[in-house]
């Protein structure tokens, strides 16, 4: 299983956002820019689109030495060799996906509050994502959890497994995410529409490191 202990910024190449014929191309670029981990997520998009998009990055990344995850559909994953697949509350049990997957395979678990994140490294999660923390279109409709459960979670989860907080984090607010405790970060639509993609992610993972 790839080293997750020293990862900061994961990246995330979603379709919602980018075309599929700048898939490669904005996935270099977060590479470029330092992002440790990558995710490929298509929520409604046909398998089909979401193996090619995925063949194109998977190369990218091993190249990189960054591990590749897919979101959702744990046999595709496993049939394109991703490093990990990631799974939402209502995507199925760890348990359930660790059956199906390779030893050594990541799984990530997509955590709204402190309940979850507990439960969540009780199952064997690698690691996790945390929030919405702000509003965020890519969440759109799903509440936003606030910045004051982090250190908590940090403390019970976050010192044990990767705990990676999610949702409408930017420049603007990064300072207090992470003087509310966080150590790890997700960053989607301020990178994917970012007019320097690479310069972006970079001042964005310096941050993190503190």
């Amino acid at each position: 299983m790839p080293n997750l202990s020293n990862t900061y910024l994961y990246g995330i190449v979603d379709f919602g956002y980018v075309q599929q014929a700048d898939m490669k191309r904005v996935a270099g670029e977060l590479l470029a820019g330092g992002a440790d981990i990558l995710q490929l997520r298509a929520k409604g998009i046909p398998l089909d689109k979401v193996a090619d998009a995925a063949r194109k990055i998977i190369p990218l990344c091993k190249a990189a030495g960054v591990p590749f995850i897919l979101n959702d559909h744990p046999d595709l994953a496993v049939e394109l060799g991703a490093d990990g697949v990631h799974i939402g509350q209502d995507d199925g049990s760890i348990y359930d996906v660790r059956s199906r997957i390779p030893d050594g395979m990541i799984i990530g678990r997509s955590t709204h509050s402190l309940a979850q994140a507990k439960q969540a490294l009780t199952d064997g999660a690698d690691y996790i994502g945390f929030g919405p923390l702000f509003p965020t279109p890519t969440k759109a409709g799903r509440p936003a959890i606030g910045l004051g459960d982090i250190a908590e979670m940090e403390r019970e989860v976050g010192s044990k497994i990767p705990a990676f907080c999610i949702g409408g984090i930017k420049p603007d607010n990064l300072g207090e995410v992470l003087a509310a405790g966080a150590r790890r970060g997700v960053v989607v639509s301020h990178l994917l529409l970012a007019g320097d993609i690479v310069a972006e992610t970079r001042t964005l993972r310096m941050a993190m490191i503190r």
